[in-house]
């Protein structure tokens, strides 16, 4: 039973991956690092962790596992407008982290990712989630999963106006650009995790709902 460190706990698609992978007995020991503390940390095989991410280089015995699903992740906004402070907690946070489990013996790094994401791109979200997708590829892990959603639909803290748009115009957005429920994006993170299937796979948010979508 493999062991997993889950990167961004709290976080929107973090918590539906504490969740699956604390009811799932296929995990032995599940690493929960968040910033804060959180109600999630009592269940059972998981290890609450509560660090300040951006100095996860003082802490690599958090990345004592084998396998790693990041899911962290912001907004310009969130960040305060920040180009740099976002670019920090997508994209150096995330690499940070990938290359201290790497050396700890970790196999496999699952991330959530965007779609449109290309280091090319003339859209900075975009080429930020490339320029991290690119570096992943280049690390020498065994397993590298990446999940690319769309717009990503669930409970949050504060209200977005962009989602509550995309939620009632859906219905006329071509399939691959359709929000997608978080829960269905952990779920593809969780199960890759449990077939840690070797080499390089990449789930595009038309592939998550086809395939892991269930009714919510």
């Amino acid at each position: 039973m493999p062991s997993v460190a889950l990167l961004g706990a709290t976080g929107l698609v973090g918590r539906h991956c504490l969740d699956l992978l604390a009811s799932d007995r296929s995990f032995e020991r599940i690493v929960a690092i968040a910033r804060r503390k959180f109600a999630e940390a009592t269940a059972p095989r998981v290890e609450a962790q509560i660090v300040d991410v951006e100095h996860l280089e003082q802490r690599p015995d958090l990345f004592r596992v084998d396998q790693v699903i990041c899911a962290l992740g912001t907004t310009i906004k969130a960040a305060g407008g920040s180009k740099s402070k976002f670019r920090e907690i997508d994209l150096e946070i995330p690499l940070t982290a990938a290359k201290l489990a790497l050396k700890e013996g970790a196999r496999h790094y699952l991330l959530v990712s965007a779609l449109g994401a290309n280091a090319q791109s003339r859209i900075f979200y975009n080429r930020v989630k490339g320029e991290l997708e690119d570096a992943l590829r280049t690390l020498g892990y065994r397993s590298v999963t990446i999940v690319r959603p769309s717009l990503l639909l669930g409970d949050r803290a504060e209200f977005r106006l962009g989602e509550e748009v995309a939620k009632r115009l859906a219905w006329i957005v071509p399939g691959r650009y359709r929000p997608i429920h978080a829960r269905a994006v952990a779920a593809a993170l969780v199960r890759s995790a449990k077939e840690d299937v070797p080499g390089l796979r990449i789930i595009e948010s038309d592939r998550i709902r086809a395939d892991y979508l269930s009714p919510q």
